[in-house]
């Protein structure tokens, strides 16, 4: 116990009671962001270590909250002026002062000092502001940030049961810093940012126990985030099912204040965009509201552009609105922010509470209400291996995988509560039921609904409880262990924030009369409602359903004497909830599952009636009561009510006759074929069906006077409906892709009888499209093909590495109305002004689209729309195409849109012709002087263990862990990181199947073995000279078989060091045998044909999936190769263990930088590793003129195994080191400035 002094507890208690008084009657206003006031300070790593930490021997920059310590003047600077700008409530400088996320400075046991000082250089700042205006009293906040880890999120992909924190490490750290900050004189507690709600419970957790040892009533607030437009949080929860979960807030025991002070968003989004999630919680909760948002959405250059003004009138709005009770501001926010807002909110009224109506208020993901008007509440029962057979075999096969699908389809078959059990003598239930349990987080479908977590083993439920974000039910606590027990476990599944089963069950065994039944929960809902506080609608019943017709004649009235149970609980018990586990009725009658369903069903019916809530029930086997047949009806309510003296006998006689199941099955949904043709082909084009669809083709040719007007009619009807929902954002690209294939289908069907009708069509306008000379990436043209297609454009697509000669022949024989240039690479930038001068010196009108992933607005303006007349258009992205098409070829919106497009561009040119603070170029002989060459650190250079080139061939199957899916879904255009985007309230249902069609896929690759994954690499002597790296043939180090050429930063950087890749490798002349390594992966293999094969059958969608995934594929295989080569072929660091995140995150030694990347620029050094390797040989894989590497699913670079090597980005260069570089290279100036034009730091034509 670290109990606080009782003159100081009634010091702060007047304080609290100040604070309430306050937030009864006016608006109070939190500070805003600390983290950008640091920033406008320019500190640099000195500043951060001051006089304290002069000899740390990690970084410090960065680390904000190291300043209560270092700087505390600044610090206590920042607090006052957010203070004079009429800030109530001030936040301490903790965000990150916890020991989890410290761990990355090295400064975790710094914690607890860290948030004791921050709170004190807070308190000493309000003092101050109520010397000088005894009238205003204010507040200080001690802030609990959301540490770097997520408690329900796996790190790792290919482990989606994984987590890189627990809940009891997380209480632990949210411990420490919660006593600091009470030490050092915080008057509330804000666990804030909350992403992953089991985070902000670990925290609730903590700060109970915290509460309970120093005997304070603290208030705590909590503010969660909304990451983005989808409307949820990072760990996938919606506004309300988020409220749900962290509602219980602290409970420091039996008559202490308990819940929460307040509840509300921060951060993420800018206040527009908050709106209504704010308004959802407004709705839902009793309690103040606080709202304090980001100043906008980060622009394109990190920084935030909200103006004051808007924020404060955006805030009163929601004021006026009876939103919000506190406001304030996040991210980008400054006391001009705070300033505008207290004035704006500082004569309007609070939000008054609102009543809510008592509910049990339940959450997985989203929200779960169960009141008096709510239906009965089917609690899934399969997932239970002490009652399913085939669950129990799964689990303790280890074949978790499936035994997930056991889960799902109690989803799908109604059920709105999962009940999980693993008791089961064999198994190991503490390990299994958090393991489990957590993969069932990771599927959104399942996850969305609340879990009960059933044990007899209480150490099984706590572990559970600890591992669900959403507000969950324990199954269940009971008198039978005694009072204290029940007390002790009722007080933790509260401070677990839990409702809670209680079983009719006490010291004498469990009850079975009405009488018993009605005495053993009126005397638990006393202790638990009048004694303990436990809120009653928390409280779910269990009265014990037991077996019937089992021969013995006291059992017959089971049935009967619960339903009466049931009733008078609910006259007696107000708000508490009654469940059952109904299948326990049927017992007697297990050998016939007919007669057990339908058992089921009629006990439900009258239970229902009597007032049972919810009853754990395999919801996908109950039949309809109105549709069981009527002698087996008969029978079975003849046994539920003891009606006649042979009802068991009877039933029995049935079940004889009856093994058959009623079990629903689920089936393909075909109810639409009944639909005309013309809707049964929208129909299929809008869900992307296309099994029918040559089948309706005709049926429509035979209906409609020629195929024309079947595809001028009901095809491109359906098309347009495709268009309208896409362009309204309510469909995506893959569908989209997939509605294609079906248009596709239907038209390749009628083509022969077009020309058998010999009718002209209307002419389409027509787009050409090609990726440009030397560029074999096509994935993103393709997908703007598609959307064109769909939207009734006739698409011309030359493919790739298509010379501009050839692009502008066809344009001029096709008469295209619209020409699409498409690269990746940078030197495709080049190919495209040399297209646009060649369009203007031809006579070219023809409008011109600039698209790709290394084109930009800007470089069109400055370097493509200056070089043609005619109209000159940069696309963002295929959900763009359409609108620019369309405006371009429209006489009445062509010339106002064209008028846009260049006030854009010529805003463009005026912003980069002016003299923006831009850091200096330093000459190269000032910037080698500024090198650091890290191996004169302390280093032990390994030689490899298996020196020399080595080619090897990897199965699908192995990669699979390490796909990085982010940017696959990125090619699609749906934003979001894997695995959050499976959740995403707009993309979410999308990314998934999008997802399943990609592992689908894999699976294919895998059997059909068509696609090949190879790999070469190699580890050589190597040495540095100067900037470049010499490459031996030999450990003797005397003959050089290849030169890897460098550059260098130019950049002024405030005394940091010049970065150049060479630094990394051990100069010639240190005495020390280095080592570099090379490599070329591919799983580009036999995808052309495969493509090819696709595209001839008008799929798409299919063809651009396969170039997608591959292009995954590689990626993970330049990863794999890159983790053999550190932990055996090269063997530096053999003992590495991380995560297929951690390997996202690039957390390993060493790195692979690319060339063509921004640490190595010039893409022709590729050349120098496929001349190593012999990369064409050994793989297939070759090289374009642009040093594109074909197949495009490739990835080649090098290895360098220096622990401090890092990527960084080489920028601007200036003309002597191009100069140097040219004759490094042999090359001219004028070779060297068009391989590395776009690092140039001067205009070519200005030095000429």
């Amino acid at each position: 116990m670290v109990l606080i002094p009782e003159s100081e507890q009634r010091t702060r208690a007047k304080r609290i009671d100040l604070l309430r008084e306050h937030l009864d009657r006016r608006i109070l206003v939190m500070d805003g962001a600390m983290g950008t006031m640091i920033q406008r300070h320019s500190l640099n790593e000195d500043d951060f270590r001051g006089d304290l930490f002069p000899e740390h021997t990690s970084p410090l920059i960065g680390a904000n909250d190291i300043l209560s310590l270092t700087q505390p003047s600044l610090i206590k600077e920042i607090h006052q002026e957010y203070l004079s700008a009429g800030a109530d409530l001030i936040e301490t400088n903790t965000f990150n002062a916890n020991r989890i996320s410290l761990a990355d400075y090295d400064l975790q046991g710094k914690a607890r000092e860290l948030n004791r000082e921050a709170a004190r250089l807070a308190r000493a700042a309000v003092i101050d502001a109520e010397r000088d205006d005894p009238g205003h009293p204010k507040w200080v906040v001690g802030a609990l940030g959301p540490t770097n880890r997520t408690a329900s999120i796996s790190p790792d992909v290919g482990d989606p049961g994984a987590r890189n924190t627990t809940f009891d490490e997380l209480s632990e750290a949210y411990i420490e810093q919660a006593h600091g900050l009470i030490e050092g004189g915080s008057d509330v507690l804000l666990i804030e940012t909350a992403f992953d709600t089991l985070n902000a419970k670990a925290a609730l957790f903590a700060l109970s126990t915290v509460l309970v040892e120093t005997g304070l009533d603290i208030p705590v607030m909590v503010s969660g985030t909304i990451t983005d437009r989808s409307g949820r949080t990072l760990s996938g929860q919606t506004p309300e099912a988020f409220y749900n979960s962290v509602a219980h807030g602290v409970q420091p025991g039996r008559g202490r204040p308990n819940g929460l002070f307040s509840i509300g968003f921060n951060c993420a989004l800018g206040i527009d965009e908050l709106r209504p999630h704010i308004e959802e919680l407004a709705t839902v909760a009793p309690l103040p509201i606080s709202c304090y948002p980001n100043a906008g959405l980060p622009n394109e250059f990190g920084g935030y552009d909200e103006t004051p003004e808007h924020m404060a009138n955006v805030t009163a709005e929601f004021v006026d609105a009876g939103f919000l009770n506190i406001v304030g501001g996040c991210c980008g926010t400054t006391p001009d922010h705070i300033r505008a807002i207290a004035e704006k909110v500082k004569s309007r009224k609070p939000r008054k509470l609102p009543e809510i109506q008592r509910r049990t208020n339940l959450s997985g993901l989203e929200p779960v209400s169960i009141g008096p008007s709510a239906l009965f509440v089917n609690v899934g029962e399969r997932t239970n291996v002490t009652g399913s057979r085939r669950f129990a075999r799964l689990i303790k096969e280890n074949d978790y995988e499936t035994a997930l699908e056991v889960a799902r389809d109690q989803v799908q078959g109604g059920a709105q509560i999962i009940d999980v059990n693993m008791d089961e003598g064999l198994l190991d239930s503490l390990a299994a039921m958090p393991h489990f349990l957590n993969l069932m987080a990771s599927e959104p479908e399942i996850a969305r609904i609340p879990v009960m977590v059933d044990s007899s083993d209480w150490d099984v439920i706590e572990a559970g409880l600890k591992t669900l974000q959403g507000k969950g039910v324990v199954n269940s606590i009971s008198l039978k262990d005694g009072e204290d027990a029940f007390r002790e476990r009722a007080q933790k599944v509260r401070k677990l924030g839990a409702a809670a089963v209680v079983m009719a069950f006490d010291e004498e065994g469990q009850a079975d009369t009405p009488e018993r039944r009605l005495e053993v929960c009126q005397r638990a809902y006393k202790i638990l409602v009048h004694e303990e506080g436990f809120p009653p609608e928390d409280i779910i019943f269990d009265c014990n359903v037991f077996a019937v017709a089992t021969g013995i004649e006291e059992h017959e009235r089971y049935a009967m004497w619960f339903i009466e149970a049931i009733r008078k609980i609910k006259e007696t018990c107000p708000h508490v909830l009654t469940s059952g586990g109904i299948s326990n009725v049927s017992f007697s009658f297990r050998g016939s599952p007919q007669v057990r369903e339908a058992m089921h069903t009629a006990f439900l019916y009258h239970a229902i009636d009597a007032g049972l809530d919810m009853g754990i029930v395999n919801a996908g086997a109950l039949p309809i009561y109105d549709e069981i047949e009527e002698s087996l009806l008969t029978s079975v309510e003849d046994v539920l009510f003891a009606r006649t003296p042979d009802a068991t006998d009877v039933l029995t006689q049935i079940a004889g006759e009856l093994t058959g199941t009623s079990e629903r099955s689920h089936q393909e949904d075909l109810s639409w074929r009944e639909l005309d043709v013309e809707e049964r082909l929208v129909h299929a084009l809008v869900q992307g069906m296309d099994q029918f669809a040559e089948e309706d083709a005709e049926a429509a040719r035979q209906k409609f006077s020629s195929a024309l007007n079947v595809i001028e009619g009901p095809l491109m009807d359906g098309m347009n409906v495709v268009g309208d929902l896409f362009g309204s954002g309510r469909m995506f690209l893959p569908q989209v892709v997939k509605s294609a294939r079906v248009m596709k289908k239907a038209v390749a069907y009628l083509v022969p009888f077009l020309e058998e009708e010999k009718e002209g069509k209307t002419q389409q306008p027509k787009i050409l499209l090609a990726t440009v000379k030397g560029d074999v990436h096509d994935i993103g043209k393709n997908i703007v093909g598609v959307v064109l297609e769909c939207n009734g454009f006739n698409v011309i697509d030359l493919g790739v590495m298509v010379p501009a000669e050839q692009i502008l022949e066809t344009a001029r024989k096709e008469s295209v109305d619209v020409i699409g240039l498409s690269g990746l690479i940078t030197p495709s930038l080049e190919h495209m002004v040399h297209i646009a001068s060649e369009m203007e010196r031809t006579g070219f009108e023809t409008p011109l689209l600039i698209g790709g992933a290394t084109t930009s607005r800007a470089h069109t303006a400055l370097k493509i729309d200056g070089r043609y007349d005619g109209a000159t258009v940069h696309v963002l992205d295929a959900s763009r195409a359409v609108g620019v098409v369309s405006k371009l070829l429209d006489k009445e919106s062509r010339e106002s849109f064209l008028s846009e497009v260049q006030t854009e561009y010529q805003a463009e040119r005026e912003r980069r012709s002016q003299h923006r603070p831009r850091a200096r170029l330093l000459s190269l002989a000032e910037t080698r002087d500024k090198a650091d060459r890290k191996v004169s650190e302390a280093y032990r250079i390994t030689k490899p263990a298996e020196p020399g080139i080595q080619v090897t061939e990897v199965p699908i199957s192995e990669l699979r862990h390490y796909i990085d899916w982010t940017p696959f879904f990125h090619a699609w255009e749906l934003s979001g990181k894997h695995p959050d985007i499976l959740n995403d309230a707009t993309v979410g249902d999308q990314a998934r199947s999008l997802l399943s069609d990609a592992e689908d896929l894999l699976d294919r690759m895998e059997a059909e073995g068509r696609i090949r994954t190879k790999a070469t690499l190699g580890i050589f002597p190597a040495n540095a000279r100067g900037d470049d790296v010499e490459i031996y043939t030999d450990d003797s180090r005397t003959q050089v078989c290849a030169v890897m050429h460098n550059l260098r930063q130019q950049f002024a950087k405030d005394g940091r060091p010049s970065q150049c890749l060479a630094d990394y490798v051990a100069t010639v002349d240190s005495n020390q045998a280095d080592w570099i390594g090379a490599f070329v992966v591919t799983a580009g293999l036999g995808v052309s044909e495969v493509v090819r094969e696709l595209e001839e059958a008008n799929d798409d969608y299919t063809a651009i999936l396969t170039k997608a995934v591959a292009d995954r594929l590689a990626e993970a295989l330049a990863e794999l190769m890159h983790k053999r080569v550190r932990t055996n072929i090269w063997g530096y660091a053999s003992s590495e263990t991380f995560t297929n995140k951690e390997l996202i995150r690039e957390a390993y030694l060493g790195i692979r930088p690319a060339p063509g990347y921004p640490a190595c620029p010039d893409h022709t050094e590729k050349g120098t590793i496929f001349e190593l390797l012999d990369a064409e040989g050994t793989l297939g894989v070759q090289l374009t003129e642009s040093y594109a590497m074909t197949p495009a699913a490739s990835v080649s670079g090098w290895y360098l195994a220096h622990p401090s090597a890092k990527y960084f980005g080489v920028g601007r260069i200036g003309r002597d080191q191009i100069e140097d570089y040219a004759q490094r290279k042999d090359w001219s100036i004028e070779e060297a400035e068009r391989w590395l034009a776009p690092n140039l730091g001067y205009d070519p034509d200005e030095q000429r």
